[in-house]
């Protein structure tokens, strides 16, 4: 599985072969299709979920040093540039190649996966903003906009060849979370 997502954050999902993932992973080809089945979806998936959870435990140790949410944002934020920079810029999301290479569309399943580990993420920098002290529905809409930066300062930076996007979406949504409550209205869509 780490295999899998490092080569999905690296390439995407439709250019990561399941015989890559052997290859990488250096695991018996009958072993991988006994634990996934369902093949390279499934794989992905589990990849994804393993991607969120690793997410959610970055999340959770910014906060632990996070005396604001601004603190918390610039630990986050600052943890994804220093990856970018680390991978010379190769680095990107282990569930945003299933939506963008159109594997979400294909699959119902993968398309809830790619929902539900988005939603985890943001719910739980959401809720870290909610215990310092900001109120629920501006936790919510900050959280969807530092999950949104981050992803748009990812696919930016190896486009430019650049940490800049990370700094720049730093700045402002720590301006954001320093300036009180964000309003922004909702749409369904």
């Amino acid at each position: 599985m780490e295999a899998a997502k490092q080569l999905i954050r690296q390439r995407g999902y439709e250019a990561t072969a399941f015989s890559d993932v052997l290859k990488l992973s250096e695991a018996p080809r009958g072993s991988v299709y006994f634990h996934f089945p369902g093949g390279k979806a499934q794989l992905a998936m589990a990849a994804a979920e393993a991607h969120a959870h690793d997410q959610v435990v970055i999340i959770d140790a910014a906060a632990e040093r996070a005396g604001s949410a601004a603190e918390l944002i610039e630990r986050y934020v600052d943890l994804g540039r220093e990856g970018m920079v680390a991978s010379d810029y190769a680095r990107g999301c282990g569930i945003a190649p299933l939506v963008v290479d159109g594997a979400a569309r294909e699959s119902a399943d993968v398309g809830e996966t790619s929902r539900r580990t988005f939603a985890q993420m943001i719910d739980r920098l959401a809720f870290h903003f909610i215990v310092l002290g900001i109120d629920q529905e501006a936790a919510r809409v900050l959280a969807d906009a530092v999950i949104a930066g981050v992803e748009g300062a990812m696919v930016t930076a190896r486009a430019l060849h650049s940490p800049t996007p990370f700094d720049a979406v730093r700045a402002a949504l720590v301006s954001l979370a320093a300036g009180g409550s964000p309003k922004v209205s909702r749409r369904n869509s």
